[in-house]
């Protein structure tokens, strides 16, 4: 959460109040919270969401946390980095939105902690879906950040809910509260779909910084509320016959210092989490994004996704298909680069199989590492430039292609920036149509041109496309007509410019009907 000067004020005069519900038995903290009654379950698919707000998934290992590394071990862990503004500050409001819906706030919405211009009637909290489509379940939610309740992010759809203010009262004693009333309702009653979320890692990430050991102690105890929740699971009588699916997650992170909202790739971190039936021991996917809590749990219940929902994430055991892919192992740390560690390994000029680079009419000099298309991680490219909209590559994943004019021209160079990426030639011969999918971040500036052309038997490209104003992170679908006697195409992503901005690929597909 962005946290104000007067909201952390609030918690100072609670933090000895908050220090005696944590030593407390969690009994007291429950004493005033008996447990709702929730329907029985109908499912033996089930589902548990733990939201740990604010944790910065790079100082688990740091922690003791034995219960998040054991689901490491056991489960598949993916983790990534958040946009920033423009499209969103790096905080609350936005990050569990994202998590909810399953889309990015540029379809839901909420930009910051106001969530001015919220657009849940179209792009609903997974809870809320779930009671359109699956009213059967029962469900749970639990929160203490009491935005996620009374702005409609997570609870609508809830079968039962325990909504607690720690604004007010403070986190410590409100999320035992939380761990005790979900592991009475694990234990005793039957749900089929759990939303709980911590909130006081990101208090301790406000006061005392990630890199302290307050915020490690912070962990260590959402931990152990992780590990009842789990241990409740296996208890039940009637656990060898369910299927499990547990998933925890965060919605930003926070500076070495404590705070975030910016653009700092402290501030962006977050991860998925998720251990259950078909869903890989062990696995660290490189293409998993925030978005694809929803899509997780919508996979482990048996539901399909309407297309018309509109989701941008796909479960965490799914993994792009992308050409891209295949090229982690040739990722290089930087060369020319300053701004980004010299341990991120995660450009090449390499091109997939099949595919090349056009260099001919390329300038020379400038920083190698983005002379020409170049093939790179999030982590890498948008390292290499703050706040010039990089951050926003939200829809692309793992490994994408980039033609970067402006960094390139960070260093000494001449000529033009002029470079062409080419796919394989793909099998058209008697199709009537062949449709080139992908997705793109595109800013415009000046002179620079993006054209997307098509060679048919090898032949002379024709311009298909070009791009003339920004197109920010968004699939496209080219559509084109397969002329007579044509038994391939191949298509040519062409761009120039002059110390202007850039072009992402990612995605590609061709398909031919």
């Amino acid at each position: 959460m962005s946290r104000s000067l007067s909201r952390r004020s609030v918690l100072a005069t609670t933090a000895a109040a908050a220090t005696a519900a944590a030593v407390g038995p969690l009994a007291t903290a429950t004493a005033a919270h008996a447990a709702p009654t929730l329907p029985d379950g109908t499912s033996k698919d089930k589902v548990l969401v733990v939201g740990m707000d604010g944790l910065r998934h790079d100082v688990i290992a740091a922690a003791k946390a034995p219960h998040l590394k054991s689901m490491m071990a056991n489960g598949t862990y993916g983790t990534s980095l958040l946009y920033a503004d423009p499209m969103a500050a790096t905080s609350s409001g936005p990050g569990w939105s994202t998590i909810s819906t399953g889309v990015w706030p540029d379809k839901h919405g909420v930009k910051e902690n106001s969530f001015a211009g919220k657009n849940y009637g179209k792009y609903p909290g997974f809870l809320a879906r779930l009671a359109q489509v699956r009213p059967q379940l029962s469900t749970y939610a639990a929160v203490d950040w009491k935005p996620l309740d009374a702005q409609g992010t997570v609870t609508p759809g809830a079968d039962a809910k325990l909504v607690l203010d720690g604004d007010a009262d403070g986190y410590t004693g409100h999320d035992a509260t939380i761990a005790a009333e979900t592991e009475s309702i694990l234990r005793n009653q039957n749900p089929d779909v759990l939303f709980v979320y911590f909130g006081q890692t990101d208090i301790a990430g406000h006061n005392s910084g990630a890199a302290s050991a307050a915020y490690r102690a912070a962990i260590d105890v959402q931990d152990g509320y992780l590990g009842r929740l789990l241990t409740a699971i296996r208890a039940r009588p009637a656990y060898a016959t369910e299927r499990w699916t547990v998933i925890v997650t965060t919605d930003h992170g926070h500076t070495d210092s404590g705070g975030h909202g910016g653009s700092a790739i402290e501030e962006r971190r977050t991860f998925v989490l998720a251990q259950g039936p078909g869903i890989a021991a062990g696995a660290r996917p490189a293409d998993t994004r925030l978005v694809d809590v929803a899509a997780t749990v919508y996979r482990q219940l048996g539901i399909v996704p309407d297309p018309a929902w509109g989701l941008d994430g796909k479960p965490i055991q799914e993994r792009s298909t992308d050409p891209f892919e295949a090229l982690y192992p040739a990722l290089a740390g930087r060369t020319d680069e300053t701004g980004i560690p010299a341990g991120i390994l995660g450009w090449t000029h390499t091109a997939p199989s099949g595919w090349s680079v056009v260099n001919s009419a390329m300038g020379t000099g400038g920083v190698a590492e983005w002379r020409g298309w170049s093939f790179a991680t999030d982590e890498f490219w948008s390292r290499s430039q703050r706040d010039q909209s990089r951050e926003l590559n939200v829809r692309s994943r793992g490994i994408f292609a980039v033609a970067d004019s402006d960094e390139w021209d960070d260093k000494a160079s001449s000529g033009p920036y002029d470079s062409t990426l080419v796919t394989p030639a793909y099998a058209v011969g008697g199709t009537s149509t062949v449709t080139l999918g992908f997705t793109t971040l595109y800013r415009q500036e000046g002179s620079q041109s993006a054209r997307v052309l098509a060679s048919w038997n090898g032949g002379t490209p024709v311009e298909v496309k070009r791009y003339t104003s920004d197109v920010i992170s968004q699939p496209q679908a080219l559509t084109l007509d397969v002329p007579a006697g044509a038994a391939n195409v191949s298509f040519r992503f062409h761009y120039t410019g002059s110390n202007n901005w850039y072009w992402v690929i990612d995605g590609v597909k061709v398909t031919a009907v």
